[in-house]
């Protein structure tokens, strides 16, 4: 749930119009999964929580929405949908083909430079897994996809792959709390290899075989749930 420490973080933004505030924060509670799927919530205790308006409230609603984020259930209530076994088979498909090619565009682009950020980046996310430290590795690991796929020049591709995450997301971190995270898929130190090798398509592949563990492991949990 939203939490009245996130609305002051929105209210020193200032130059943000109200909604993208809005927007921008319950984007990050679904991606990081502190909106669990099928947890339903009201808008108006998304109004009180985050002390703005419900016009902001209910503009932000639409665009996640649209963005396959939430779902809206009647009686003023929104919840993150729960993803079916079907639903994960076509994300895996679709992730694969997007993420892997964002990969490959990025390794052809990345200086030395950007690798050794990404190198920090995948740091942070190693002491994350050792520490057990689940928000600290859902967002350290976003943060290594977001930054890698930054260098590819592929903005089209980049927000279809940002919509993909906002709907896996909050599984993730079901799937976290199954397996904790020593035992998630991290095939990072391949990518960053392959990159320092300038090997585009060794990128490519280490991205896929990152991207079919992490989802493959959501239908264990799902059948599991089940």
């Amino acid at each position: 749930m939203i939490k009245n420490s996130t609305a002051e973080k929105t209210q020193t933004e200032g130059k943000k119009p109200a909604h993208e505030q809005v927007y921008q924060t319950l984007k990050a509670q679904i991606l990081f999964g502190e909106m669990a799927p099928g947890q339903a919530v009201t808008i108006q205790g998304l109004t009180d929580s985050l002390g703005v308006g419900m016009t902001p409230v209910r503009e932000a609603i639409r665009r996640l929405i649209s963005d396959g984020a939430l779902m809206f259930q009647g009686n003023r209530r929104v919840s993150v949908p729960v993803l079916s076994a079907n639903d994960i088979e076509q994300l895996i498909y679709v992730r694969i083909s997007i993420e892997s090619e964002l990969a490959r565009r990025a390794a052809q682009r990345v200086t030395t430079a950007d690798i050794d950020q990404l190198e920090t980046l995948d740091q942070a996310l190693d002491a994350a897994i050792a520490a057990g430290d689940v928000p600290k590795y859902l967002r350290f690991n976003h943060a290594f996809h977001t930054a890698l796929y930054a260098h590819a020049n592929a903005p089209i591709m980049m927000d279809l792959a940002d919509r993909l995450w906002l709907r896996f997301g909050p599984s993730l971190r079901v799937v976290c709390g199954r397996f904790g995270t020593q035992n998630l898929p991290d095939h990072h130190k391949d990518m960053l290899v392959a990159m320092r090798n300038r090997d585009a398509d060794g990128v490519a592949k280490a991205m896929e075989q990152d991207v079919s563990q992490g989802t493959e492991m959501m239908i264990e949990v799902l059948s599991e749930a089940r």
